[in-house]
């Protein structure tokens, strides 16, 4: 892999994407892991407005949403395999609930039918290596701990910094355990002083895909 960091459109990558052969029945996935607080959801949503602004169909899948609490991630992946994954790569409509953090319970069902083209799964284990065979895109985002920490205090609260610390010291564990980032096609820089513009481009730290998206 290449080290120094280049402006990737998110269109191309798309048309690498489409132009291969789906790899989840008719569907194509992209997974998009990292260490929490680097910006997985916030490019999930920037790969769907373009999907969606050339006509795909497309459904953005949130790890958060399958979790069973703070010590669930590895449960929720195995939702999100079983249920979601596999029963597309069958021809069935995937189905999960989700999981209500307020309540610490799961709650209303949601479909993932058939018919859709593009499928986005954004969250920490969602490049799990189950999941390889079905993935037509890995990325993997990240920045530093700091600012991670400071972007998920602001976001839940200064009362869950020891859960945040906590999840912070297990998923260094389990992604070390996958392989998670040296697996990656596309790293990500999550905080990039490069400048670009964000709703069209990322900042590439390495590139390995089968030929080069960057234009």
């Amino acid at each position: 892999m290449e080290s120094t960091e280049t402006l990737l459109p998110l269109d191309s990558l798309l048309d690498l994407v489409q132009a291969a052969p789906p790899r989840l029945g008719r569907t194509r996935l992209i997974s998009i892991d990292g260490p929490a607080g680097s910006g997985k959801s916030t490019l999930a949503d920037r790969f769907e407005a373009r999907a969606t602004a050339r006509g795909v169909h497309t459904n953005v899948i949130h790890m958060d949403d399958l979790y069973d609490g703070w010590s669930g991630a590895e449960r929720g992946f195995a939702l999100l395999r079983d249920h979601v994954l596999q029963r597309l790569a069958d021809g069935r409509e995937g189905r999960y609930r989700r999981y209500d953090w307020h309540t610490a319970a799961y709650a209303e069902l949601h479909v993932v039918p058939v018919t859709v083209e593009l499928l986005i799964v954004e969250g920490v284990t969602s490049c799990d290596r189950d999941a390889d065979r079905f993935q037509s895109l890995r990325l993997w985002i990240e920045t530093t701990n700091e600012v991670r920490l400071d972007r998920g205090i602001e976001r839940d609260g200064e009362a869950l910094r020891d859960h945040w610390l906590d999840w912070m010291r297990w998923e260094r564990d389990h992604f070390a355990l996958q392989s998670t980032r040296d697996r990656a096609q596309v790293v990500v820089d999550g905080n990039p002083e490069l400048p670009h513009d964000p709703a069209i481009e990322l900042v590439a730290k390495s590139v390995a895909l089968p030929h080069s998206a960057a234009s």
